[in-house]
């Protein structure tokens, strides 16, 4: 018995004194997106909004380029943190169905614009944490594009007194991957991605039609114009 400890003893300093053995890469998780794992389910949806702004399109441009003071007042009650120059990382809030939530946390990043269009993707969060990225995988993709002038029928009562008018116009597509609970993977499959297509629609909601109003309101009250009124979500 003594030998066997004895054994076992050297075994452990040996380790320690491998650097090789004692110091093992972490293992990075695998995207949902990415997974074969048959309870990882993929929702997906595409939004469409118009933002109509009192103001020419060059204005307009010059708010939407300086995020850095726009995004996080617009954001809230969203918690908000930075991730360099462009990126934010966004928790939603709590979202769910069936009793089975998540609070997902999601990293987008604000592209600089090009020939009057602006790109949000995802980013990567600086400091993801494992435990949710195995429940939940997100991909963000939007475009916002500003028309001055546009002949689409805009709000007569949206333009201002010089007749200026910028129509942003926002288009999300939007995907998601779930890891759902064993337990929901025994109700029937249309149950099952409705469960998730409602989860979806609670995402989009928190994203685009409330951060969208609140730009726009956002937009009139820094530049002192008044707001047009809102418009129904196409959805």
């Amino acid at each position: 018995m003594s030998t066997a400890l004895s054994r076992d003893t050297s075994t452990t300093v040996a380790l320690a004194q491998d650097p090789e053995s004692a110091q093992c890469p972490p293992v990075e998780a695998v995207p949902l997106r990415h997974s074969d794992d048959l309870r990882v389910n993929r929702y997906s949806s595409r939004f469409a909004d118009v933002m109509e702004m009192r103001a020419p399109s060059h204005t307009v441009a010059d708010y939407l380029d300086h995020h850095d003071g726009w995004f996080r007042r617009c954001a809230a009650p969203m918690t908000v943190q930075s991730l360099g120059p462009n990126g934010y990382a966004l928790t939603l809030g709590r979202f769910g169905n069936f009793g089975f939530e998540v609070e997902p946390t999601i990293g987008l990043e604000l592209l600089p614009q090009s020939e009057g269009v602006y790109r949000i993707v995802t980013a990567a969060l600086s400091s993801p944490d494992a435990s949710l990225q195995e429940i939940y995988d997100v991909e963000f993709n939007a475009a916002l594009q500003l028309e001055e002038g546009s002949g689409a029928e805009p709000d007569p009562a949206s333009e201002t007194a010089d007749g200026a008018l910028t129509q942003v116009r926002w288009e999300l597509d939007l995907c998601v991957w779930i890891r759902l609970p064993a337990v929901i993977g025994l109700l029937p499959d249309k149950l099952v991605q409705s469960s998730g297509d409602h989860l979806l629609r609670q995402i989009v909601r928190q994203i685009s039609r409330k951060l969208t109003w609140k730009v726009q309101e956002d937009f009139h009250a820094t530049h002192e114009l008044p707001c047009p009124p809102r418009r129904r979500a196409p959805f």
